[in-house]
């Protein structure tokens, strides 16, 4: 099958979206489809090997230039190719990461969504242009619904069915000033994707309701990773810490949760069997919570504990894997109901069971599979049991670690995601009206 997948770039941070594109991507090429990978915005970046193009459609600053000033929507071709440099875009996402607050892009998003009647107009004429004459793909996957826009001229000029993922767009949404008007117009776009994937049941329901989606149009693919990536050998090796670890691996900021985190670290180092524990923190800082991790660190100090705290900063691949290896537990408590979770499955992979609230699609990552325990969300006290519980038992851990291998082995592994994603691909084509047998390639 040849697959156009639409995968929007997150500037300078590591992004869970893009790494899941991506993993995706590989796994079906691995099935023995061709699949073009095409960064929108900026440049994807992932902490593995990229199989995405070069190229990048809807560039960053074309389509922001093209939403402030009415003259770039008709500047000439060349000019936007210069501003859609690969080396530029990455330059302004590294020299500009997280200084764009979400509320400040309600007109962009708009904007994006109403397709060829917005400022952007252009850049979804070359794109179809480039998909129709030149790509010609059998199918396309958008990353998310907040790029719906695209997709009904997709549908109509390229001709072939357009499935769209949702993967977190609600928490974005929340943010925005004119939330109820950006809503309006992706509830008026749905009409023009074939399918709808989610990751979880949880978030089919969620974006189901949110955008008034029937049943029948939603999908549910699990997240999974490419256990290879994680095996052992060829990485430094971590020294072994002088007691238990529980880690933390995601973006530094209030909503992922470290504080609550931070708060049930007291709880378990006064208690009975936590004199040694540990807490081990990597992630990737943006300059807007620089004074949220400082506020914690400060507070650990406080209390005594500054000498059993690390914070690693954001890490590459082999100081990931490095780092999953040293933990005995993970936890990442969010507050907001997390749609993905890829941490989880990355703590799975390593063997490490997690302690997750009870919320989100945390329930159907770590329930089915026995690798970790659920808690209450938002409450130290009853994280901090649940870490103490687990840590107060090797054998169990060691179980819920041998589950989480399994897991990410079988129906949480990347080859189990692309082979569901294919097959809603080729749901999607029997469905067009120009789709069915014919289209196909076997």
């Amino acid at each position: 099958m040849r697959i156009a997948h639409l995968a929007a770039g997150a500037g300078g941070m590591f992004c869970g979206s893009c790494l899941h594109d991506n993993a995706l991507a590989k796994a079906m090429i691995r099935l023995g489809h061709e699949v073009a990978l095409i960064p929108a915005y900026t440049p994807m970046r992932i902490d593995e090997e990229s199989v995405s193009e070069s190229r990048v459609v809807y560039g960053a600053v074309n389509v922001y230039l093209q939403q402030k000033v009415s003259l770039f929507r008709h500047t000439p071709r060349f000019l936007d190719w210069l501003l859609d440099r690969p080396w530029l875009l990455r330059w302004i996402s590294s020299r500009f990461a997280d200084t764009t607050d979400a509320r400040e892009l309600g007109d962009l998003t708009l904007s994006v969504l109403r397709g060829e009647r917005g400022a952007q107009a252009k850049e979804l004429d070359r794109l179809v242009h480039w998909l129709a004459r030149d790509y010609r793909p059998e199918v396309v996957q958008i990353t998310n619904s907040l790029l719906l826009g695209l997709a009904g001229r997709i549908r109509r000029e390229v001709g072939v069915p357009v499935v769209v993922q949702v993967q977190g767009e609600d928490i974005f949404l929340d943010l925005l000033p004119n939330r109820e008007q950006v809503l309006a117009e992706m509830r008026a776009r749905t009409c023009d994707a074939d399918l709808v994937i989610a990751p979880c049941r949880f978030y089919a329901q969620r974006m189901g309701e949110l955008l008034e989606l029937p049943a029948e149009r939603l999908r549910v693919v699990p997240l999974g990773i490419d256990p290879e990536v994680h095996q052992g050998g060829g990485r430094p090796a971590t020294p072994p810490a002088p007691g238990p670890t529980i880690g933390y691996l995601a973006r530094i900021c209030p909503e992922k949760g470290l504080h609550t985190l931070a708060e049930a670290f007291r709880i378990v180092a006064a208690a009975p069997g936590g004199e040694n524990v540990r807490l081990a923190v990597a992630g990737w800082l943006g300059p807007r919570d620089r004074p949220y991790l400082s506020e914690i660190r400060a507070r650990i100090e406080g209390w005594g504990l500054a000498d059993r705290f690390d914070y690693f900063g954001e890490v590459d691949l082999d100081q990931k894997l490095a780092f999953l290896d040293s933990l005995d537990l993970l936890s990442v408590p969010t507050s907001y109901l997390e749609p993905k979770g890829l941490f989880v499955l990355e703590a799975f992979a390593h063997g490490v069971p997690v302690v997750q609230p009870r919320h989100g699609a945390f329930p159907e990552l770590v329930e089915p599979h026995g690798a970790g325990l659920l808690v209450e969300p938002e409450s130290p006290q009853s994280l901090a049991e649940g870490l103490l519980e687990l840590l107060a038992d090797p054998r169990r851990r060691a179980e819920m670690g041998r589950r989480g291998r399994d897991a990410v082995r079988g129906p949480l592994s990347d080859r189990a995601m692309a082979q569901g994603t294919v097959a809603v691909f080729e749901e999607a084509l029997a469905r067009h009206p120009a789709g069915g047998a014919a289209a196909r390639i076997a």
